[in-house]
């Protein structure tokens, strides 16, 4: 078993391809047609954003919008990079409303946070070794 992707549910899949694009640099692998799924590059995983309606028509009785919630869901993604202060700062400056500043932890990992523009909560951090 592998960990294969990780679907975010959106209000604007290509909104939202748009920002991760212009917030981290990632490159979009593609947009469907539809316009209710898309995927980026991002390495051996695959993250990818699915329209709400198409998260409707998969959950029936409903789910939890990230992009609804006054706080962000119990539920991060980690995005590393060697200059975690350069990436917080694209982040917000690309929509991004920042959580934590970057800071060093005592395992001495520079981490920060933001919640991008849909409601998910983005961990950016420097590589652990």
């Amino acid at each position: 078993m592998k960990l294969n992707y990780t679907i975010m549910y959106v209000p604007d899949v290509a909104t939202a391809l748009t920002f991760y694009e212009s917030a981290f640099g990632l490159s979009r692998r593609f947009l469907h047609e539809s316009g209710d799924y898309g995927e980026l590059e991002t390495g051996e995983t695959t993250l990818a954003f699915a329209s709400h309606t198409l998260g409707a028509s998969n959950f029936p009785a409903g789910y939890v919008r990230a992009s609804d919630s006054e706080q962000p869901l119990g539920m991060e993604i980690a995005l590393a990079t060697d200059d975690v202060a350069q990436a917080h700062r694209a982040a917000v400056a690309a929509g991004a409303t920042e959580l934590m500043a970057p800071t060093v932890k005592p395992w001495a990992q520079t981490v920060s946070f933001v919640r991008c523009p849909a409601g998910t909560l983005i961990e950016l951090c420097t590589p652990m070794t």
